[in-house]
């Protein structure tokens, strides 16, 4: 039976139309317990969705759903490492990839805990090599720059936790990040970097992509024409799967971090893919930032579904997504640390989710992943927060704030907090036309009242509250595996399989099929007429 079809199903569409008649600040009125009914303090994180358009019987009424798909058996699935991504034929195990306990993971019968700890070890005498200066380039100096040179899943996971982690980066080492094909990327960061003191990464699970094998190559020609050849085994190291290419691109096969098929690209951050991470922030560090994404398994794995959290972020955009109608959800970090997790959740939450198509090949009939963005702090109060607030569209919000600050200089973060909190109740609240006609006519410099219709804010923008202890790697383990276990509930919800990508794929095919022709070495043909006319524009170098 398709979810749309049962009974809770139907259930959830008779309470969404009751909640259109009732207001966040009347819940609020209603309940001076709604904050203690409808928060969480699980694995030392505080969440707070009193907020969202909920009462106890929607809640009642996701978590039966969530018992109606059977959300139980299929985190059993996910733990057991079972082949969850069926369109590749391809275990999901990311998450053993931060196993704590002796104990093994099996996958194809073999425990892979040997070859995860393995690599990991790697990892650890590479990183103190460079940072003791037992790796040096070929002309014997130290190396004080790192390129990583990836694309998706290989350079926004380690990108994003280096910027979140900057207050425990190690010192004489700088770790740059390049990704985009436009030359300006990678010109740019190589611009005033010495060769003889520049180690590159090249991240790409089958060496194949080719954003990432071009900059790959103009790296190597920059590197060769200050240095040599027999500069590249220096200078350059893998991670990857395919060997056979690594060395055909000239790098050792001594300096190739492998990881594996079960590990998808948008779930790779905690393999050797974060080794910039590991070389920007220590070892040690990488570990602890590990360990906090294993605790977050715990919880998830042996966590009700009353007390989960991925459980209940996932309930909860679920039921903003397909019963009140939202289209988008705003991510507002008040953290400049974590500026960049909009982006990398944008990855994360629209790649997987972002589907039309269910597990069984059907076209779904309902909306799946919303349009995620966002931005840092009080910067986003200052570019989109009006149109949030007055611009007529429900965008569930979704705060997130550290109670200790990463860099504590006075007076800032008590400022801070004020803002993220004012904001959450504005949204909740709102202003009414009477409210603002008093605020005009009690200010000690009244205003003229014709300004009251344009002070009502209509409030009753659902939205949570996520506050972290701090930002530190354990505790930013723990964010990404929460939303990495959100992700895949939602997934559950909506029966899709969430670790694949074709509409990723499609794109690639016709980039292939027209760089020939961009190039000049086949002719346009049997394009339509708007590609053809670009195409042409290109070649004759002028508009």
């Amino acid at each position: 039976m398709r979810i749309t079809q049962t009974d809770t199903w139907r259930q959830l569409q008779q309470l969404a139309e009751a909640q259109h008649k009732t207001h966040l600040r009347d819940l609020f009125a209603a309940d001076d317990q709604r904050f203690m009914r409808f928060s969480l303090r699980e694995e030392g994180f505080l969440l707070d969705y009193s907020k969202q358009r909920i009462t106890t019987d929607i809640m009642a009424t996701l978590h039966a759903l969530w018992q109606t798909v059977d959300g139980a058996q299929w985190i059993a699935r996910l733990r057991a490492g079972d082949a969850l991504n069926h369109t590749e034929n391809r275990a999901v195990l990311h998450t053993a990839l931060r196993h704590q306990a002796n104990t093994p993971v099996f996958h194809a019968g073999q425990d892979v805990m040997p070859d995860v700890r393995r690599v990991l070890d790697k990892m650890a005498h590479f990183c103190n090599d460079i940072h003791q200066g037992h790796w040096r380039g070929i002309t014997g100096e130290r190396i004080r720059d790192v390129i990583n040179i990836g694309i998706g899943g290989s350079d926004l996971g380690p990108k994003m936790a280096s910027r979140a982690l900057a207050a425990q980066h190690m010192p004489g080492i700088t770790v740059h990040y390049v990704s985009n094909l436009d030359a300006a990327h990678l010109a740019t960061v190589l611009a005033d970097l010495d060769p003889a003191r520049t180690l590159f990464i090249i991240a790409s699970k089958t060496f194949t992509t080719q954003e990432t094998m071009q900059n790959a190559a103009s790296a190597r020609t920059w590197l060769t024409a200050a240095l040599g050849e027999a500069a590249v085994a220096r200078h350059f190291v893998a991670v990857s799967t395919n060997l056979p290419a690594v060395a055909a691109f000239g790098i050792d096969p001594a300096n190739v971090f492998e990881f594996w098929d079960w590990v998808g690209g948008r779930f790779s951050l905690w393999s050797a893919i974060g080794l910039p991470l590991a070389l920007a922030i220590g070892m040690d560090n990488f570990r602890q930032f590990l360990a906090g994404g294993a605790a977050m398994d715990a919880h998830f794995f042996n966590t009700p579904a009353e007390h989960n959290l991925p459980i209940t972020l996932a309930l909860l955009e679920l039921w903003n997504t397909d019963f009140l109608g939202a289209q988008t959800r705003a991510l507002l970090p008040y953290s400049q640390s974590l500026e960049l997790l909009p982006s990398y959740l944008q990855q994360l939450e629209m790649e997987s989710n972002g589907k039309q198509v269910d597990r069984d090949g059907q076209s779904v009939s309902y909306a799946t992943a919303p349009i995620l963005w966002g931005e840092a702090g009080t910067n986003g109060q200052h570019a989109f927060y009006q149109l949030i607030h007055q611009g007529g569209h429900l965008i569930p919000c979704e705060f997130i704030a550290l109670i200790e600050p990463d860099f504590a200089l006075p007076g800032h973060h008590a400022k801070l907090l004020a803002h993220c909190f004012a904001q959450s109740e504005a949204l909740m609240r709102g202003k009414t036309l009477a409210e603002a006609t008093t605020e005009l006519a009690t200010a000690v410099s009244p205003a003229p009242t014709f300004l009251a219709p344009y002070k009502v804010f209509p409030g009753n923008q659902p939205s949570t509250t996520l506050l972290l202890p701090r930002l530190n790697p354990y505790t930013l383990g723990q964010l990404i595996a929460l939303y990495e276990h959100k992700v895949f509930a939602l997934g559950v919800l909506w029966h899709l399989n969430s670790f694949d990508q074709w509409g990723v794929e499609y794109g690639k095919q016709l980039a292939s099929r027209l760089l020939p022709m961009l190039e000049g070495h086949t002719p346009a043909v049997g394009l339509d007429s708007s590609t053809a006319g670009l195409l042409a524009a290109c070649h004759d170098k002028k508009i």
